[in-house]
């Protein structure tokens, strides 16, 4: 039988319009700079800004994975210092007591078996607040350390299917079971306990080719995609297109989210001197170039215009539609994608605590106020 879907505490499904989270604390965040200032993923900066955003009512605090900087040979290089993300996670649950908390694994990268365990013990540790995102492994060098092949893209999600098949079994069922696919062979397979959440924690997955949006329509509850333009139009065509497919191809309702490097001042001018100060005047060349390098097929033939014009969207945040401006322009746009059809949207920051601070105190009203977002008192600390 199948079980009823329960996660009460989980609040990705809660009735906030536009979600909100942060990404990359495990790690430098997204920029690629060498400010001072610049995020490091010490453990006392990890609790400040996860207990920040979890008072202030932030759905998603996201962990990513790596295993290896972009730098070949500069082991201490800040790209590659990373957090363990189940461990990160697991750490996050125990400070927090509103958010999700996403811990993200590349599947080459750890056995099935041992992933559905660890994710069951965090969802136990949250009260039922684990969010998996899955990845199908991309990076060559990560995957050589692991001794693990960089299959062709296809048989990636092919791999990556019958992976998350045996964690959700684990999840779920309640005698051993025997597996043999083409990937995995397991027998009389177990996992006790069992998530909290009902009838198993929910998978976040991106997928920009047509194989990845296959993958993720058919298997995950949250959809994470970049948007590949500046214009609110666009930005619905692609929002709608992704859940429209989901529901024709599989009969599945599916949360969009998407990521935004964020710079907030009093004044436009003032935003976009600093993105130009950390991601250009003070950008991590060495960083970028190790990116460009791992990209080769993506920068081939591009004139030294466009090329230098990625490689300055690469070091503000990875990626990602930006969010420079004041408040006001800040919280148009995301009024603006949460028409557009948006559930969800992941921030990061040069300095997370900087920049949250700034977004609670000039942008969170403003979403209030538009009803994208109902004002949040936490655990505790509820009004008189």
């Amino acid at each position: 039988m199948t079980q009823l879907v329960h996660r009460p505490n989980n609040p990705l499904f809660g009735a906030n319009k536009l979600k909100i989270g942060i990404f990359g604390t495990n790690g430098k965040g997204s920029a690629h700079t060498l400010v001072p200032e610049a995020y490091k993923p010490a453990w006392d900066n990890v609790i400040r800004t996860a207990r920040l955003a979890d008072e202030s009512g932030y759905e998603a605090i996201v962990a990513y994975a790596r295993w290896k900087g972009y730098i070949e040979g500069r082991i201490d290089h800040p790209a590659g210092i990373i957090l363990d993300p189940f461990t990160f996670a697991a750490g996050v649950a125990q400070a927090t007591s509103h958010a999700a908390v996403f811990a993200t694994s590349h599947a080459p990268t750890i056995h099935p078996i041992a992933a559905a365990k660890q994710c069951a013990t965090i969802d136990i540790i949250s009260n039922g607040r684990l969010v998996l995102n899955v990845v199908a492994g991309w990076n060559r060098p990560e995957l050589e350390m692991f001794g693990a092949p960089l299959r062709e893209h296809t048989e990636r999600y092919e791999h990556l299917a019958e992976w998350l098949e045996i964690i959700r079994r684990l999840w779920t069922a309640r005698e051993e079971f025997d597996f043999e696919g083409t990937y995995f062979k397991v027998k009389a397979a177990m996992s006790m306990p069992q998530p909290v959440q009902k009838p198993c924690p929910p998978i976040m997955s991106a997928g920009g080719s047509d194989t990845g949006r296959r993958f993720a329509c058919a298997h995950a509850d949250i959809c994470f995609l970049l948007l590949h333009s500046e214009d609110p139009e666009e930005w619905r065509h692609q929002i709608s297109a992704y859940k429209q497919f989901a529901r024709d191809e599989f009969g599945r309702e599916v949360q969009v989210w998407t990521y935004a490097p964020m710079v907030q001042r009093d004044t436009m001018s003032e935003a976009q001197a600093y993105l130009n100060h950390y991601a250009v005047e003070q950008q991590d060349k060495e960083s970028v170039d190790g990116w460009v390098a791992g990209n080769a097929a993506t920068a081939k033939g591009m004139s030294p215009e466009t090329l230098a014009k990625l490689r300055n969207h690469f070091a503000a945040g990875g990626g990602g539609n930006q969010l420079v401006g004041t408040a006001d322009h800040i919280a148009e746009r995301l009024t603006q994608l949460s028409q557009a059809g948006l559930d969800g949207i992941l921030f990061t920051y040069v300095d997370f605590i900087d920049g949250m601070t700034r977004f609670n105190r000039d942008v969170l009203p403003i979403l209030e106020q538009r009803g994208l977002r109902a004002p949040f008192a936490p655990v505790g600390k509820a009004a008189a």
